[in-house]
């Protein structure tokens, strides 16, 4: 009898497991239907090949070209964000093979559009959704090396600001 409830026990216990592990799979399978089925699951979240475009400010983010999508909402209100030559709006759908060129604090980034994302991963998969061409790269390269080369040239102050030396630093930068 013991042999017996003992089987009973582990049927039981293997048809539990089994529940949870079925239920998680049809969680992750309706999760993936709501993706096109041209939709790739990556490491780093979902990336999209497909030929329907994204809005650019979602995809803007989602590459880590700004921190927040309103952020380059604003770059591409402002006109720092153009593709193929032409301004662009926020809500402008951009799609795979597109070339952007955008300016932001990090530099003058030209670049063609390889995949699309919606969702902001690591930087590891971020960097696989767009192709930089040579000659902005070498372009941003060479921009660093000067602005390094010129900051060595500036004195470093002696000490600190006496009380007056603030008062005409205050004075000088309010009337700009």
């Amino acid at each position: 009898m013991a042999i017996a409830q003992r089987l009973i026990i582990f049927l039981i216990i293997s048809a539990h497991i089994i529940s949870i592990c079925l239920r998680s799979y049809f969680r992750l399978a309706e999760r993936i239907s709501r993706f096109t089925e041209t939709t790739l699951l990556t490491e780093g979240g979902i990336v999209r090949d497909a030929m329907n475009g994204i809005r650019i400010d979602k995809w803007l983010w989602a590459a880590r070209f700004f921190k927040t999508r309103s952020l380059a909402a604003r770059a591409c209100e402002l006109g720092r964000v153009q593709s193929n030559n032409q301004p662009v709006k926020p809500a402008r759908d951009v799609r795979v093979g597109d070339l952007l060129q955008i300016r932001n604090e990090g530099g003058d980034f030209e670049i063609e559009v390889l995949l699309l994302s919606e969702v902001r991963g690591p930087a590891a998969v971020a960097q696989t959704l767009y192709r930089e061409t040579d000659e902005s790269r070498e372009l941003r390269l060479k921009l660093a090396e000067e602005s390094k080369a010129t900051r060595t040239f500036a004195p470093a102050p002696q000490s600190r600001p006496s009380k007056r030396d603030r008062r005409k630093i205050i004075q000088f930068r309010s009337r700009g």
